[in-house]
């Protein structure tokens, strides 16, 4: 999987859709990044003042 870089957009669905169980892979396939970006982000290493979103886009993958 080609390794593109996590941007402030995508932190909140990404803090969100951990906080609702999602496994690192699922996240990590929507965004079309590593599974390492999702840990980075979930760490506090990428973007830790970023709250999670309030709701998933219409289009991310039901669990």
């Amino acid at each position: 999987m080609k390794d593109n870089k996590v941007t402030p957009d995508m932190v909140p669905v990404i803090k969100l859709a951990r906080g609702k169980k999602y496994n690192y892979a699922r996240i990590a396939s929507y965004f079309q990044i590593n599974q390492g970006r999702i840990a980075d982000v979930m760490k506090g290493r990428l973007f830790p003042e970023i709250p999670p979103a309030s709701e998933l886009p219409s289009d991310f993958p039901m669990v």
